[in-house]
């Protein structure tokens, strides 16, 4: 059976091991993960392949979303394939960092199960993705040259 699948790419004005690190430093990764509005606090980041990551994602209106996922793998500056165990839709996150001219190119790929919920969660999920990327593009300018 074929998956859902949700893709986003964005070029970013960055090396790729500064981008890559934007994933693989939890401090970072806490400033910028999610869709504008929320904060979030890592309670568990285990960044090995099988290792555990545990996040909790807090909404505007102070609503908090218990996240939990498993690394797959990891190739760093290259890589990252995890999946998402709760809350509620499970899916496998591809993430790629390519070189590319003075910058980088991250590719993201979302694959769910292809039932009716997450195809209305589809156009949903694939805006949110691009505040995520909107999120980590300001840390990314404001931490250039001092990271």
């Amino acid at each position: 059976m074929d998956k859902l699948e949700i893709h986003n790419e964005r070029f970013f004005d960055v090396e790729v091991d500064t981008l890559f690190s934007a994933f693989s430093d939890p401090d970072k990764l806490r400033e910028w993960w999610g869709p504008h509005g929320f904060t979030n606090r890592i309670d568990e980041f285990d960044f090995r392949p099988g290792g555990t990551w545990r996040i909790t994602m807090t909404a505007s209106n102070a609503t908090d979303f218990d996240n939990r996922w498993t690394f797959q793998e990891i190739v760093p500056s290259a890589r990252i394939v995890a999946i998402h165990h709760e809350p509620m839709h499970v899916f496998t996150l591809e993430a790629t960092f390519a070189p590319e001219g003075a910058g980088s190119r991250l590719t993201w790929r979302m694959l769910f199960e292809p039932t009716d919920e997450n195809r209305e969660l589809e156009r949903f999920l694939a805006l949110a993705n691009e505040q995520n990327f909107d999120r980590l593009q300001a840390l990314l300018a404001a931490n250039k040259g001092g990271d």
